[in-house]
């Protein structure tokens, strides 16, 4: 099952216009966020992520919503969360 999680943007990443440090349920990880470069994302922006990828660029109801319902699956929601937080962006191994 391929779900996304919603996080929040928290910083760009100077070096690599394709990354950026989001906040998902409190722990911070980089995520790739170049296939948003159209959408002008900014600090406090929501986006749903999967596996290290920001996928769309969500409003902080919908991440809401999108948290709950995770919550609600159970283990689905435990298996995206840990596919979330062992997802890799090349960069990240190297400095973060």
């Amino acid at each position: 099952m391929c779900l996304g999680i919603p996080g929040q943007v928290v910083e760009f990443v100077d070096t690599n216009d394709q990354l950026a440090r989001v906040d998902v349920a409190g722990v911070r990880r980089l995520i790739n966020i170049g296939l948003l470069e159209d959408e002008g994302l900014q600090v406090g922006d929501w986006v749903l992520i999967h596996v290290g990828f920001a996928m769309s660029k969500i409003d902080e109801e919908q991440a809401n919503e999108a948290l709950a319902s995770l919550k609600l699956m159970g283990q689905a929601y435990g298996d995206e969360l840990e596919a979330y937080w062992s997802s890799r962006v090349a960069a990240e191994s190297r400095g973060g």
